[in-house]
Parts: structure tokens; sequence; C-alpha cells
């Protein structure tokens, strides 16, 4: 290949029109990549990769500098596989943002092509089938949101403990143009993510159960429930049986306006969860100067760095979540300089830029 001729990187998204955390982070990848200009992306020739993108769903995303044939959209696994099949791209490095897809590659006639795939969470933690544990040897680099979900990755898979692993951590775009809000009152905790039985892990459980002993210190505190699902029924029981239905409120599934909007009148974000991976909702409270309460047994430590942005609880400890809620409902020179700090942190190290900074820095390893 000669001097400034393009290189291909292919990237292997979920789809981009459907909302949630790998989606998200989804589109700021994909933008970092489609950005032709960034001399991150550029191969040892000194020319630019030429982006191709396969979205499983709607690419509902700018897609600057690329032909329509430069271009995949899939909507079942049927399409997926003829259209990997029929796939002819020059391409050097693949990217798979999501361990799902990963199943794609031996339909791909790039085998020689290098092979970086993302881990999020919850979806890499666990023993994989059997075609999932021979595609995941094909990975020449591992990049994870967070150095937790790597670690919990290869403690279920050690066979992968050598292999090359990047952290990229996750950003959020930029600032709002709304000027930095005061909490209002009476001071509220809100909590925003999905109300699923089988992810009963996010502190949604711990946080009602010591909400009647947060009142008698603080007797007009609010807990703001923010999502939906198949746990909101339970939850709802719980908090009629502690006798906090008036102090606890649930707001189902809401626009992303007015999520923005709760989490500038919260005074604080909980999510004090024992599973999370990165969690972009800490992403959203810091950038609005919200602290967060974070459990001491995921992730969100890495995010949030306690006490710099907020507090870490053990659920288990009820007499320490209620201190620390306590102390995070007070608005007084604690709480402002937690606030400043967590707005801080963010501009510092967690905006979309850094975040595709991070990221294109990673894939260039691979040239």
């Amino acid at each position: 290949m000669s001097s400034g001729e393009s290189e291909g990187l292919l990237g292997l998204f979920p789809s981009f029109a459907e909302s949630g955390g790998i989606q998200l982070s989804g589109q700021l990848a994909w933008e970092g990549i489609n950005n032709l200009s960034n001399p991150g992306l550029q191969n040892g020739n000194g020319s630019n990769w030429h982006p191709y993108l396969f979205s499983y769903g709607s690419p509902a995303i700018q897609t600057k500098s690329l032909d329509e044939n430069d271009i995949v959209s899939v909507t079942s696994k049927a399409d997926a596989l003829i259209s990997a099949l029929r796939i002819k791209w020059p391409v050097k490095v693949m990217l798979v943002w999501h361990l799902a897809l990963l199943k794609l590659l031996p339909f791909l006639k790039n085998s020689e092509a290098k092979v970086a795939l993302f881990l999020h969470g919850i979806e890499a933690w666990k023993q994989h089938d059997w075609l999932t544990r021979k595609m995941l040897r094909r990975v020449n680099l591992f990049l994870t949101n967070i150095d937790y979900t790597w670690q919990r990755f290869i403690s279920d898979n050690p066979e992968h403990q050598n292999k090359p692993h990047i952290t990229v951590h996750l950003g959020l775009s930029s600032l709002s143009d709304l000027p930095r809000a005061k909490p209002d009152l009476p001071p509220a905790a809100v909590m925003i993510g999905r109300l699923n039985a089988n992810e009963d892990y996010k502190g949604h459980t711990e946080m009602i159960s010591v909400w009647d002993r947060v009142t008698k210190k603080v007797p007009d505190a609010q807990l703001w429930i923010v999502g939906d699902g198949d746990l909101k029924e339970k939850l709802q029981g719980l908090a009629a049986k502690t006798g906090q239905n008036g102090k606890v409120i649930f707001w189902g599934w809401v626009s992303e306006a007015k999520k923005l909007e709760l989490i500038r009148k919260s005074t604080f974000m909980a999510l004090p969860s024992r599973g999370e991976g990165f969690g972009l909702v800490y992403l959203e409270a810091m950038k609005e100067g919200r602290p967060c309460l974070v459990s001491t047994f995921d992730a969100a430590r890495e995010v949030v760095n306690p006490p710099e942005a907020g507090l870490a609880v053990d659920t288990s400890d009820g007499d320490g979540m209620v201190d620390a809620i306590t102390r995070l409902c007070d608005q007084g020179p604690e709480w402002t300089k937690w606030s400043e700090q967590a707005r801080s942190r963010y501009e510092d190290h967690f905006t979309a830029k850094h975040f595709q900074a991070r990221l294109v820095t990673a894939l260039a390893t691979l040239r």
C-alpha cells in the first residue's frame, strides 16, 4: 500500500437509534472514528483510516464522509449474516462494540484484520458459549470502560489475562448551555436506571429500606426513582410497607429533557450498586455539579473517586448508608465542595473529547 492510501477500519455497532449506555457510548465512539481529520486515526503510512460501519439496527447518526456503500444496517440475525458474507471492504482493523457481535466475525472475509473488542460490563462477566469463546481468541486488543470490568472478565475467562488490554474511560457530550442550577428544596436523591427484576443489584431496594431512617434525621428528604420495569411493583410495595409512599416517588420512564430537569433539581445522584459497570448516569450528574452516592463493591468508585465527587457506602451497612445520605442531603460547605469537584472531575476527565481521544489512541496501537 502506497503512502497516503487509506486503510479500512470497520466498526461493528449495535443500533444507534436506541437509548442506553452502550448505544450512547457507541454514538460518541463512532463520531470520533468518523472524524477523519483526527490525527490519532492516522495509520502507519501517515494517512487516515477509512471508516466502514456495520450497524445492527438503524445508523441514525451522522456519517460524514461515508458513501452509502460504506454502511450496512441490518435489523435481524439473518440479514446480519447475509450482509456480512457480502462485504468486501479492505479492512485492516475491526472494532466490535458489543461482545454479542463477535459472532459475526466468521462470516466476514477479513480473516487477517486485527480485532479490538470493547467490554462494557455485565455482558462480559460470565463464561461464554463455545462460539463466543472461539471468537474471543481472535481478539488482538481488549478495551474496557473501567478497570473493574476487565478484572471481572478475566476472573471468569482467565485464559485472556495476558492479552493486550487498555482501559478507555467513557465520556459525555459537552456541558449544557444551561447555567449551573442549585438543587430544589426539599432535598432529593435521584436514582436513574432500568427497574428489571434480574438487575436488582443497583441499590433501589437498599435505598428504600433505609429511607424511613433517613427521614427521621431529614424529615422532608425525598427519594426519586426514575425508570420502569418489572421490579417497579416490588419496590412500590416496599415503599408502602415502610411507610414512605409520600417520600419515595416513582417517576417511571421520562424523556431526556425531563431526566436532565430531575438531575438539576436533585441534591445528589444515588446508585449504590453491587455490580454496575461504568454507569453514564454518574457523569450526567457530575457534569451538572451533583455529587454521587456509590457503593464500595463495583466500578463506580473509579468514576466518582470518593470522597472527591461524592461518597461510597457498603450497602449491607444500614447505619453507614443513613449517615452518607444524610450528609449528602445537607447543602452546606461539604456539599458545595463535592459539587464543585464533581463538575471539575467531569470537565477534566470525562467529556466526549476525552473519551474519543482515549479510544483513537488505543486503536492506533493496532496499526
